[in-house]
């Protein structure tokens, strides 16, 4: 039985046991546009409610060629290691031809790729942004009903999506590389006041030294800005992903950071404040689509349009004319 004929409840029953398949049948469901697949994916996201919300929620962005995918195999391959059960999803809205960088990377994810206790998935191939997070947020909860209990989101596209990924995640990483010409030049502030923590890769041979000048310019540069959380200063650790050299001290930062919030109750604060703008997103993308697929209203919008751009429509006037259309 496929799972788009699959009934929710079998489902749910096969990811609390684990099933990979199944829980990879889940998500295909999910990211169906079917009405009657949306239907089905919203029951069994309901039914498993109960059993998510225990697992650390991990985002991490880099700047090109700070070695993310490395980045994650090798955080990904020392926790499993010590028993974990790691997931590792993607947002990437710019993707239409790969289906999400990460089926790319999997060549640099080479031994978290067949560990058995990992799990990766690439965001859905197409849509906008906010269809790729909501359609994500789906898939942490499937994976967190199924016992992985580390979720790693991977930002890949540009601009907007660090901050959905933060806006996500319980912890944002920002990787930074050394020896790349100006180290500041790609620290973005909007990134940067994101961030909980900054970690400079590739700290290892002749490379170290760089690396730890970087590292001191970061710690500079954050002290100008407004830290995100009045609980936590945000770290600015080296480490080496191909050696792994710093990885378990990387970790321990995001266990720190998770008892220092866990304890000011900023992390139920901060999950209340995720879920709420999750379910704003989610109206504003249902009317939106309302709008582009009612023939009534398109038609209307059309002629909203082009009486607005000749002046014979105030665009007040029009919004509330085409507003009233999607609720009758």
């Amino acid at each position: 039985m496929s799972s788009r004929s699959q009934p929710a409840s079998d489902l749910a029953s096969g990811i609390r046991a684990g099933d990979r398949a199944t829980l990879a049948r889940a998500i295909t469901l999910i990211e169906s546009k079917r009405a009657d697949h949306r239907k089905t994916a919203h029951l069994l996201v309901q039914d498993l409610l109960a059993q998510t919300g225990k697992a650390v929620r991990l985002g991490i962005t880099g700047a090109p060629g700070a070695g993310k995918s490395t980045t994650i195999d090798a955080l990904g391959t020392h926790l499993t290691a010590q028993g974990h059960k790691v997931a590792v999803l993607a947002v990437d809205p710019s993707s239409t031809r790969t289906g999400g960088s990460i089926l790319g990377d999997k060549t640099r994810m080479s031994r978290l790729a067949v560990d058995p206790n990992a799990f990766i998935r690439p965001s859905p191939s197409s849509g906008t942004l906010g269809g790729v997070a909501a359609k994500t947020r789906e898939t942490m909860l499937l994976c967190e009903a199924a016992g992985y209990d580390v979720l790693i989101v991977e930002t890949v596209g540009v601009g907007q999506s660090e901050t959905t990924v933060a806006d996500m995640t319980d912890f944002f990483l920002v990787l930074m590389v050394a020896g790349a010409g100006d180290e500041l030049q790609g620290l973005k502030k909007g990134i940067v006041e994101l961030a909980d923590m900054i970690a400079v890769n590739k700290s290892d041979g002749d490379n170290i030294g760089r690396a730890r000048v970087a590292a001191g310019d970061y710690r500079a540069a954050l002290h100008i800005l407004a830290p995100r959380s009045l609980n936590w200063s945000p770290p600015v650790i080296t480490y080496s992903a191909l050696t792994g050299d710093g990885i378990s001290g990387l970790w321990s930062h995001v266990m720190a950071h998770k008892v220092k919030m866990t304890d000011s109750g900023e992390l139920a604060e901060r999950r209340r404040d995720q879920q709420v703008k999750w379910m704003w997103t989610m109206l504003e993308e249902r009317l939106t689509a309302r709008l582009r697929g009612d023939s009534t209203v398109r038609a209307k919008l059309r002629q909203a349009e082009a009486a607005v751009a000749a002046g014979k429509l105030a665009p007040t006037l029009a919004v509330e004319e085409i507003a009233q259309l999607l609720w009758v």
